[in-house]
């Protein structure tokens, strides 16, 4: 009986390392520039250009973190479980929901909302409550989860799946430092504006 997961495959490893060191690259560069301002200083002290670098940089890690993926799974088994037309056409609404998630968010955020902005001094007004926000609080990183999820259902591979499993913990994993690092950041500010609203009064 074949296996599930070809272990023995290089490919599948280098694609789990990548899924794993996306979101610890950019969690470090962040906290690098909050404390330390690192890369506005690369930038001649323009904090808004260093964000849209850190943005490019994140964005092409994730196109070559997918084409990582695609290849890992081309030289992975399939399973007649995961293709049947039940179950692979099943893939077709995963994938338009999971980037429809992602798709909203970054339009609803902007470049510097969506790519860490806040890390810069970059803050927005409010907190986003709008779609899909209000529909999930973390609609990038469960829309990514779900289009690899998607990707590994019409290609048949449990690889895939496995792997979309190392995705979602990832991303759970960088939520515990994103969120209460994202949460002190703005209550710093709404505290310095309220002792700013006082020393006016």
């Amino acid at each position: 009986m074949a296996p599930l997961i070809d272990f023995s495959q290089p490919s599948l490893w280098i694609s789990a390392a990548s899924i794993a060191f996306n979101p610890t690259f950019w969690n470090i560069a962040a906290q690098q520039e909050y404390y330390n301002k690192v890369i506005t200083k690369l930038f001649g002290g323009n904090s808004r250009l260093g964000c849209y670098a850190l943005a490019v940089t994140i964005f092409s890690l994730g196109i070559f973190r997918d084409y990582l993926y695609n290849e890992a799974l081309a030289a992975q088994p399939t399973h007649d479980l995961l293709t049947s037309p039940l179950v692979k056409y099943s893939a077709i609404p995963l994938f338009l929901i999971g980037n429809t998630l992602v798709l909203t968010s970054m339009y609803a955020l902007g470049v510097t909302g969506t790519y860490l902005g806040d890390y810069f001094g970059i803050l927005m007004d409010a907190p986003v409550t709008t779609f899909p926000f209000n529909v999930t609080d973390a609609p990038m990183y469960h829309g990514s989860t779900l289009s690899f999820l998607a990707t590994a259902i019409w290609k048949g591979k449990p690889a895939g799946v496995a792997l979309t499993v190392l995705v979602a913990g990832a991303y759970e994993i960088a939520r515990t430092y994103e969120d209460p690092f994202t949460t002190m950041i703005y209550k710093k500010r709404d505290e310095e504006r309220k002792k700013g609203g006082a020393k006016a009064l």
